[in-house]
């Protein structure tokens, strides 16, 4: 079946691009999403995604197995884009002349995960690394790739994937240790997180 995919897709067949939206639409948003920790900007990273794989359609190989590993490096790609472009964009509005206070949507985000509490702790934990291991971490956990297929979204060989997975699972545990409480005793250990699961909204 994913042979006929593939075969459908580098033939250019909007039938078979709808088939694979509906497929991998809810992969690409939950992966885009813990890469930026935006709604809105996951969303933006879908369609720039599929429009990206439709320009890329005569690229894919007829011969192989699932296409999630393509659409989530294209994915990727796109999110770093996104984020240089959002940078930018930012030093733009701060450079213009303040009038009027600027609407916060932080407690908009906030209020659409059940513990804000956790949310804020991950996001901050995940800003701490570095963006090539964020980006497997992401494939490799989150989204649940083999690092064969890793490699194959990010463009790196599968020792990369292994070294950057292990280095990045380290310093994320070591980021995740909630903050001790004020006067609590030094042989006080904290709460453990638990595991991070497949995000949906």
């Amino acid at each position: 079946m994913d042979t006929q995919l593939r075969k459908r897709i580098r033939a250019g067949d909007h039938d078979a691009f709808g088939d694979l939206f509906d497929a991998y639409a809810r992969s690409v948003y939950n992966h885009a999403f813990r890469l930026t920790g935006d709604w809105t900007i996951a969303e933006e990273v879908v369609s720039l995604t599929f429009l990206d794989a439709w320009r890329l359609h005569a690229d894919v190989d007829e011969g192989g197995g699932s296409l999630r590993p393509w659409l989530l490096g294209i994915a990727t790609n796109v999110t770093r884009n996104t984020r240089r472009a959002a940078r930018r964009h930012a030093a733009a509005v701060a450079r213009l002349p303040r009038d009027g206070t600027v609407r916060d949507f932080a407690d908009e985000v906030a209020g659409r995960v059940d513990d804000a509490a956790q949310l804020t702790l991950v996001r901050t934990a995940l800003a701490k690394l570095r963006r090539a291991d964020r980006e497997v971490l992401a494939l490799c956990v989150w989204s649940g790739l083999d690092y064969a297929a890793a490699a194959e979204a990010l463009g790196v060989p599968v020792g990369t994937v292994r070294s950057r997975l292990s280095r990045a699972r380290a310093k994320l545990a070591k980021h995740m240790e909630p903050p001790r409480a004020h006067g609590q005793l030094r042989g006080d250990r904290g709460t453990a997180v638990g595991p991070i699961t497949e995000g949906t909204r």
